[in-house]
């Protein structure tokens, strides 16, 4: 049962990430989060509160569905450490600092007006593109921490 508990929990979560990132979260909240201060914080943790209800929306419903037996530790562990890792990776410049000292520096740039390849029109100026490094970096870490929140989900 963990291994299907774990697909069901991790598809949940994966999916509900993706709604309260892109469609719950406000503009305000998008804009502000990565300011310094307690302007950024709390745009963050609004954010934050936002995405975890939208998870618990769409994962409680769908285990019950499914007859998943989640334990309230492993639910509370789970969720929590994604909305730590999740409220830390979007201050923006904690992640900023990851990718610098990983390496990752020069990815995080790309797709910005100041990485040097940055994309331009026929006329030079800076061309309309899909997403940047940055966005990148930041979605494969809240994927890899909603991993381990599935794992706990599931396991414990």
């Amino acid at each position: 049962m963990s291994a299907t508990a774990f697909a069901a929990v991790f598809i949940a979560l994966y999916v509900a990430h993706s709604v309260g990132d892109h469609w719950v979260q406000t503009s305000c909240q998008s804009a502000d989060k990565g300011k310094p201060g307690w302007v950024g914080r709390l745009a963050g943790a609004r954010h934050v509160a936002t995405l975890t209800a939208t998870k618990l929306a769409l994962l409680l419903p769908a285990a019950a569905l499914l007859g998943l037996h989640l334990s309230v530790v492993g639910l509370a562990a789970g969720i929590s450490v994604d909305a730590v890792t999740h409220w830390w990776a979007d201050r923006r410049s904690t992640l900023a600092w990851l990718a610098k000292v990983t390496g990752k520096g020069e990815f995080y740039g790309l797709g910005t007006a100041a990485h040097p390849a940055h994309p331009v029109t026929a006329k030079g100026d800076p061309a309309a593109h899909l997403g940047t490094g940055a966005y990148a970096l930041d979605q494969s870490f809240h994927h890899l921490w909603l991993l381990v929140a599935a794992l706990l989900i599931a396991t414990v």
